[in-house]
């Protein structure tokens, strides 16, 4: 082998090994930005990994994403509709072991059972 293929052989070499790390660091910060976007929206983080290994399944998440009622919205929801709706207690615990509400002014006031 002589000098000039010798050379371009190291050039080829390097190429490829920077390429593959500009590649794994573009994954992991992929990954990272799904992840926290799937946490936020209260699905799993564990679905960003589909977008590495599935192809399209980015394109098909992201409808999905910005059409489907996310699981924090629900959970809002819920919240706001009251009792017996799955939002809050009607009445906080109260007994031994249970310290009392504040009772006055700008404290809400709860029914009595």
């Amino acid at each position: 082998m002589d000098n000039s293929q010798a050379q371009m052989t190291a050039f080829l070499t390097t190429y490829f090994i920077v390429l593959g790390v500009i590649l794994l660091v573009s994954i992991a910060i992929k990954l990272f930005v799904w992840w926290k976007i799937f946490s936020k929206a209260g699905y799993s983080g564990a679905l960003s990994l589909l977008l590495v290994f599935i192809p399209l399944a980015e394109l098909v998440l992201l409808f999905y994403l910005a059409l489907a009622e996310w699981p924090v919205l629900q959970e809002l929801a819920a919240l706001r509709r009251g009792p017996g709706f799955g939002g809050y207690p009607q009445q906080p615990p109260s007994g031994p072991g249970y310290p009392q509400p504040p009772v006055g002014p700008g404290y809400p006031s709860y029914p009595q059972q």
